[in-house]
């Protein structure tokens, strides 16, 4: 791999969450179980996108939340900050598909910081919508980046995902 340095920033909610059609209690969130099926494969530095305001306990609210944040095309407070990004050469970039897209802190991260001439590779859980416009939203907020064919997968086929990371890491040269 020609690659120096790799980032995986996520943002992934743990708690109430639909998986198969009912709402489980999920201990680690869908999008972070992948993280680190990226990190165990690539040995990137992991970094988790978080907000200054948790989101609600309760899967519904929290979806109305984030409907909210998304008609209004909010960017809310991160809570944490990178030092540099400046070293990193590849970005995966995960999230859950909330309303057709990236979670709205996504956006905030990615508005963060200078992407230019970085490779960018997103990768999100869903239960059904796959990336939504959220490949389309990363290549507009961060037009001088390289943006890579994104992963979907299912939350609830997160625990099975192995191959389908590593296969995927395989198609686009990622493998170290």
């Amino acid at each position: 791999m020609a690659y120096s340095k790799i980032l995986i920033a996520y943002f992934s909610r743990r708690g109430n969450n639909y998986v198969n059609g009912r709402i489980m209690n999920l201990p680690i969130g869908n999008t972070e179980v992948i993280a680190k099926k990226i990190h165990e494969l690539t040995g990137g530095d992991m970094f988790e996108i978080k907000t200054v305001k948790t989101y609600p306990e309760d899967y519904t609210e929290t979806t109305e939340v984030a409907k909210e944040e998304k008609w209004q095309n909010a960017r809310p407070e991160l809570a944490n900050k990178l030092d540099d990004i400046s070293s990193y050469d590849v970005i995966f970039l995960g999230y859950p598909n909330w309303w057709g897209t990236m979670p709205m802190a996504v956006f905030t991260f990615l508005e963060s910081y200078d992407f230019a001439g970085k490779t960018i590779v997103p990768f999100c859980t869903h239960e059904g919508s796959g990336m939504g416009s959220s490949e389309r939203d990363i290549k507009k907020l961060c037009p001088n980046a390289k943006v890579l064919p994104g992963l979907a997968i299912r939350g609830s086929n997160v625990n099975k995902a192995d191959k389908d990371v590593a296969d995927w890491l395989k198609r686009l040269d990622l493998m170290p």
